[in-house]
């Protein structure tokens, strides 16, 4: 399946029910495990759990057991129903075991801290794991200190940087050549965003961040990048209002806030940050407001007020990852870090399908072509993350304390 049509696919299948996911191999018995087997598709058991399909019967082996072959993923704070990197990268594990014959299952820690991360990750190898699959930074120190213990085990780390990679006392480690990390540059996505809603006529515009760790960065500055671009490109006056949550999730503190900004004119927000979406979600609802969801295609989730999401492909990449290492090309990845962008595969975008597609007049010419300029670099972005972008005399920056 190529690339492209994969990474739609998987967006569009993160609404639907997990059922369908299956394991490849059973429950394990005892405290530290349980059967997730119910037609909910809610998750039982504390520190690792395991999805079948309605019937009890294991799926994901249809193909054979792949030499022994066994692929773990592992949850972080979230669970695989998050609608955001857990569930996306569970959805891709459970495609890829689908389609190639391979045994998967997936674990969560029983707290979250970094020792019962390690702890999944060490019950997941126990039994059987030969490649772990882990989305999200707080993963850096579990994979420091895994990697040297399983010398054997592949381990992929999505969202991460070379810097997140520090053992449990705080110490800097290196990426062994059993690991492979990656991380996005937001910023792309986010000038995008931003480009497309002030060429689609949006002055009053807003950023709401959750906790301000690099990615989340990226994707605000990018976003004021790309409005600057629109509004010295058209000749109009915008502007923004930006703000840290200092939180991944909603609350009636957030929301008070952000109905303060619809209320004052603000038409459109930017909602970056695991959950903090709700609270931009439900203050846009009550003043007929606009939001840009995040990550992934966020529209068949938050309905008609998600004019666009900016979104990355970590779909495609631990799809990518795990085809490198079964093919036989791990070296290929062996011991990298790599920051994934437009220049290296499908890794950003807009989603495009045309119930996705909330903007009325700029078009999806337009936006290849902006695709097509950060591509061959005539469109240069900033992935600065200590300094504020500079911005031209159309457009004025709020940035609220």
């Amino acid at each position: 399946m190529k690339k492209k049509v994969l990474a739609a696919f998987l967006a569009t299948a993160m609404v639907f029910s997990l059922t369908a996911c299956g394991s490849g191999s059973e429950a394990p018995d005892g405290d530290d495990a349980e059967q997730s087997s119910d037609d909910t598709g809610e998750e039982s058991g504390d520190d690792a759990e395991q999805q079948t399909d309605d019937t009890g019967e294991e799926t994901g082996d249809d193909a054979g057991d792949k030499s022994g072959e066994k692929i773990a993923m592992v949850t972080d704070s979230g669970d695989i129903t998050d609608e955001s990197f857990n569930q996306i990268t569970w959805e891709t594990v459970c495609a890829y075991g689908d389609e190639n014959g391979v045994k998967y299952e997936y674990y969560k820690p029983a707290e979250d801290n970094d020792e019962e991360r390690i702890n999944a990750i060490d019950l997941a190898i126990t039994e059987g794991a030969t490649v772990i699959v882990m989305p999200g930074y707080l993963f850096g120190p579990a994979i420091a200190e895994e990697q040297e213990t399983y010398p054997d085990v592949k381990f992929i780390g999505v969202d991460l940087t070379e810097g997140d990679i520090v053992n449990l006392a705080g110490e800097a480690k290196e990426i062994a050549a059993n690991s492979y990390i990656c991380s996005f540059q937001e910023e792309q996505a986010g000038y995008i965003a931003g480009y497309g809603a002030v060429k689609d006529g949006y002055t009053k515009l807003g950023f709401l961040g959750g906790i301000a760790v690099p990615a989340v960065i990226r994707y605000g500055f990018g976003y004021i990048q790309g409005i600057n671009a629109a509004a010295e490109e058209m000749g109009v006056d915008v502007s923004v209002k930006y703000f840290y949550g200092g939180q991944f999730y909603g609350d009636e503190t957030i929301t008070a806030r952000m109905e303060g900004w619809y209320s004052d004119g603000t038409e459109i927000v930017f909602a970056c940050g695991g959950g903090i979406y709700t609270s931009a979600v439900e203050a846009a609802n009550n003043h007929n407001g606009k939001v840009i969801g995040v990550d992934v295609d966020q529209k068949p989730i938050i309905g008609d007020i998600c004019v666009t999401s900016a979104m990355k492909g970590l779909n495609a990449a631990v799809y990518d990852a795990l085809t490198a290492y079964f093919d036989g090309n791990w070296d290929s990845l062996s011991g990298k870090a790599e920051q994934l962008g437009l220049a290296q595969g499908e890794y950003i975008g807009l989603p495009t399908d045309d119930d996705s597609w909330g903007f009325t007049t700029f078009t999806k010419d337009e936006y290849e072509t902006v695709l097509a300029g950060i591509k061959d670099g005539s469109i240069s972005i900033s992935n600065d993350t200590e300094n504020n972008p500079e911005v031209g005399s159309h457009v004025s920056v709020d940035y609220v304390q």
